[in-house]
């Protein structure tokens, strides 16, 4: 039995390779040439992208260009694009001696992911069983976009730790296991979700949160001296946390019906985000003795109340409510960030680098619940019969369902989302375990040298000889002047 284990040490623990020479460039070359024949033989354009578009809009009566579909939708894709790439990846850029690796493997991510989303929800959303071509459209990247914040949050857990071909193993898994249990949730389950509390955040949360936790690195203290931040890496990740701040109601009202729901999710995304901000800071200020605030709450707390008015926020929560998720998220999260991520990784073994338990995972799930509240509170003296209609769309073959059993289902699929997570996250978690793929060693996390060319950084310039130093030349010719009067 000692034989046995010792064995499975040295094949999950030899010396660490990162040389990425053969094995990045092979992993994206091929997965590339994938991506372009599955395109070639599945993806089209859809009927409002197609060159045949003025045959369709004369076919259909519609009297203009600007009821094509991107006219609506490209403005709130532009913010959600924005959100993936600029504000997710600059929220990873805090630690100090790793903000190449966040930014720039957040964009590798990203460029992957949003392809095989497109793929993986395409065959199981868009997929036309006569022609067997998926059709995609503005709405399809915006979707795109939406799979790959999944996985985006799920690095965010990982950060610093893992290579970059492990990274683009997670979003493999990540985007296809997201499109499944989005499938299960909003398909399946009806669920409404257009922000993703459950099918985005808590998703991808406990997703990443599974990852690290089998990825526990038992001597990660070894590389405590580049795990944490300096002013301008702090700086930085703020970058991150206003654009998303900024962005996130668009976000969560990108892909919801045309009119009153789109409006509505807007109003009460904005709120809950405002409320956020003022409880994170009275929390975080409060817990030191001299008032002072801690950057790490600010930059990631105060989004909490945008992850958590996901699901509820195109529902009659009403504006208040709004504000009191709002209020109530940024007290969970920065307490969250205080006590419960110590907590975690002493007593469960789980190094969540940026803390996305306490901003998406716990947050989404929250969310997820209180839109089963929201949905299961809803009446027709509040929402007007076609409004529920159309709010939860009763139709077709759920034309029958109550709001209490809407708001029961709006549960269960929460829970879906928690367990695609955990399960998933534990066999990729699994999978990234086997020596193979050139992740640092415990001594060498949380370092952009391991990875990437760095330019001369100050640190290695050697110290400047005083007789250099342009001042005491300055004050030695200042001394020489009155020298000379002197002796004149």
């Amino acid at each position: 039995m000692g034989n046995c284990c010792e064995s499975a040490a040295n094949f999950f623990g030899p010396q660490k390779n990162t040389n990425m020479r053969v094995s990045l460039p092979a992993v994206c070359f091929v997965w590339q040439i994938a991506m372009i024949v599955l395109f070639g033989v599945f993806i089209r354009y859809d009927e409002e992208s197609d060159a045949h578009w003025i045959e369709y809009r004369r076919e259909n009566n519609i009297t203009s260009d600007i009821e094509n579909d991107f006219y609506f939708r490209y403005p709130s894709f532009q913010d959600v694009h924005v959100m993936i790439f600029v504000g997710f990846g600059f929220l990873m850029t805090f630690l100090k001696r790793y903000s190449y690796g966040g930014v720039g493997f957040n964009f590798l991510i990203a460029a992957f992911g949003l392809q095989w989303a497109l793929l993986m929800q395409g065959w199981f959303h868009a997929l036309n069983p006569e022609t067997g071509k998926i059709t995609i459209g503005v709405e399809s990247l915006i979707n795109a976009d939406f799979c790959c914040a999944g996985s985006l949050i799920a690095f965010g857990a990982l950060l610093g730790k893992v290579s970059p071909v492990q990274t683009l193993v997670v979003a493999l898994f990540g985007v296809t296991l997201f499109a499944v249990e989005e499938y299960i949730i909003l398909d399946l389950l009806h669920c409404r979700d257009a922000g993703g509390s459950m099918v985005i955040h808590c998703f991808g949360g406990y997703y990443g949160l599974a990852i690290s936790w089998v990825l526990y690195r038992p001597n990660l203290h070894l590389s405590k001296r580049h795990h944490g931040s300096i002013y301008h890496s702090d700086l930085f990740a703020m970058i991150g946390t206003l654009y998303l701040w900024m962005y996130w109601p668009s976000f969560n009202s990108a892909i919801t019906d045309h009119g009153d729901g789109q409006h509505r999710t807007a109003i009460n995304t904005y709120l809950a985000l405002a409320s956020s901000v003022l409880t994170t800071v009275a929390l975080s200020s409060m817990h030191q003795k001299r008032g002072k605030l801690d950057m790490v709450h600010i930059q990631n707390a105060t989004l909490a109340g945008g992850v958590a008015m996901g699901t509820a926020a195109e529902f009659m929560i009403t504006p208040y409510g709004a504000l009191i998720v709002g209020f109530c998220m940024g007290i969970i999260s920065t307490f969250g960030y205080l006590y419960i991520s110590p907590f975690l990784e002493k007593t469960l073994k789980l190094q969540d680098t940026c803390g996305v338990h306490n901003l998406h995972a716990v947050p989404g799930m929250l969310g997820g619940f209180i839109g089963a509240i929201v949905a299961a509170a809803a009446s027709e003296s509040v929402y007007g019969r076609e409004g529920l209609i159309n709010t939860f769309d009763f139709e077709g073959e759920f034309a029958d369902r109550t709001p209490g059993t809407q708001g029961g289902f709006q549960a269960a699929g929460t829970c879906v989302s928690i367990a695609f997570g955990l399960v998933g996250g534990a066999i990729v978690g699994f999978i990234l375990r086997f020596p193979i793929w050139g992740d640092p060693g415990d001594d060498n996390c949380f370092d952009d040298e391991v990875y990437w060319e760095l330019p001369e950084d100050e640190e290695t310039v050697p110290p400047v000889l005083e007789y250099n130093n342009h001042m005491i030349h300055k004050q030695q010719e200042i001394s020489e002047s009155n020298f000379s009067v002197e002796q004149s």
